[in-house]
């Protein structure tokens, strides 16, 4: 499969662009451990174009996760051109225009999957962002608004036509959140279109290495594209077939840990890896892990953080 000139192999995997989720640590980490691509959080428009500190920090990419994309999301088009033109200038190997994102304060606002209800907006941003870089633009959507409005494969036509070079398809609609299951029969109808040459990337519920296998078989999807079920387990996108040991998972977090607070800083490092720690399923057989957790939520500084997860390390030896 190919985005571009980007060549990602044979029925790759792609860790999933997540706010407060996909910082570089975790990146690198899922890099290691076979994701082909990788994408930073998604990012304002709008404060990408105001210079907001905390925004452009996000944009930090690192060639050894390469290829990665940076997502961007905004509601108009003369913000969503700009911000691309100075997206481009760091350099990532994909843009990617996000029209799928729910939460309220994005898609009340018209952004995101709020874009599902403007669609003569929608394509003119895309449009006008294809044409004003040179890296491949890509788009990640949902299957449409609600139940009443399935548009995905009106759409996806629609968007090839834009020019975009590959298209992440969630298989949900916006008025389900992350609620049900995912239905990824649109995504695999869209596939099956004759019409459609670009590359169909389905994402939605997939939470190991068999589930994706399954989708790859079932759907004929191009790449498969896997999000809340990597938090804490970067190794989820490990196809060796070796298992790792608690050990060496505990010994991953803590590198991603060292990664994230040389490259971003102490605070927001901690700020980010502290939520991987909590989510990860690898702590769940300490019989005290709730103040455990809590203990690791709290945590402010890198070498107290580290004593938790030490402590972790000896307790889990005692399960």
């Amino acid at each position: 499969m190919k985005i571009g000139t980007i060549d990602l192999g044979e029925r790759p995997l792609f860790l999933a662009p997540m706010e407060d989720v996909t910082d570089i640590g975790f990146r690198k980490m899922c890099k290691r451990f076979g994701a082909a691509m990788v994408y930073t959080e998604f990012v304002s428009a709008d404060a990408i174009i105001r210079s907001i500190k905390s925004t452009l920090s996000k944009m930090v990419i690192d060639d050894g996760e390469r290829p990665v994309g940076i997502q961007i999301y905004g509601r108009d088009v003369a913000s969503m051109v700009e911000a691309a033109k100075i997206v481009e200038q760091v350099k990532p190997d994909v843009i990617d225009i996000n029209f799928g994102c729910p939460v309220k304060k994005v898609a009340n606002k018209g952004a995101g999957s709020g874009m599902l209800k403007n669609i003569p907006l929608l394509l003119e941003i895309t449009r006008e962002v294809v044409k004003a870089v040179n890296v491949p633009v890509t788009v990640k959507t949902r299957l449409g608004w609600d139940h009443d409005h399935l548009i995905i494969t009106d759409l996806a036509e629609q968007l090839q036509d834009c020019g975009i070079q590959a298209l992440t398809i969630h298989g949900r609609t916006r008025a389900q959140m992350y609620t049900g299951e995912a239905d990824w029969t649109l995504i695999g109808e869209v596939k099956k279109n004759p019409r459609i040459h670009i590359p169909i990337i389905g994402n939605g519920d997939v939470t190991s290495v068999e589930d994706a296998r399954e989708k790859f078989d079932r759907y004929g999807v191009d790449a498969v594209m896997i999000g809340r079920a990597t938090f804490g387990c970067p190794w989820l996108f490990n196809q060796s077939g070796k298992e790792l040991s608690l050990d060496e998972k505990i010994d991953i977090l803590e590198e991603m840990l060292r990664i994230n607070v040389e490259r971003i800083d102490e605070y927001r490092g901690i700020l980010h890896t502290r939520r991987h720690l909590a989510a990860s399923p690898i702590f769940k057989g300490i019989s005290d892990f709730k103040q455990t957790r809590i203990s690791m939520l709290r945590a402010t500084k890198m070498d107290e953080l580290l004593t938790i997860l030490e402590e972790c390390r000896e307790k889990l030896k005692e399960v």
